[in-house]
């Protein structure tokens, strides 16, 4: 199988288990602006891992401030939260914009 293929088949493989809640995400959560971001799907963590330091720079270029960062398997019910969505900010509510990502149940 050639590279291409081989790359197809694994974009196929984390649509599938993205439509089942198993595919793994990259959750990056910042300060300024106040958002949470998912980025995805992967099939594997490690996928996930090695793509990170992509998106951080990302949004660091773009001047967030990133504070937590999570690799997690589930479904997200929005790839970006915002402050907004939050109640105004992440002190105490932080816990609300993660409850908007559904955890895999198996691991």
């Amino acid at each position: 199988m050639d590279r291409k293929s081989w790359e197809n088949n694994q974009g196929c493989f984390a649509c599938y288990l993205e439509k089942m809640g198993m595919a793994w995400w990259v959750e990056i959560i910042t300060q300024e602006p106040q958002c949470i971001y998912y980025f995805g799907p992967f099939a594997r963590a490690s996928e996930a891992k090695l793509l990170l330091g992509g998106y951080i720079d990302d949004l660091e270029e773009e001047g967030a401030q990133v504070i937590a960062i999570d690799i997690k398997r589930g479904q997200p019910s929005n790839l970006t939260i915002i402050e907004d969505e939050l109640g105004g900010s992440f002190e105490g509510n932080l816990s609300l914009g993660i409850s908007s990502f559904v955890q895999a149940w198996l691991r």
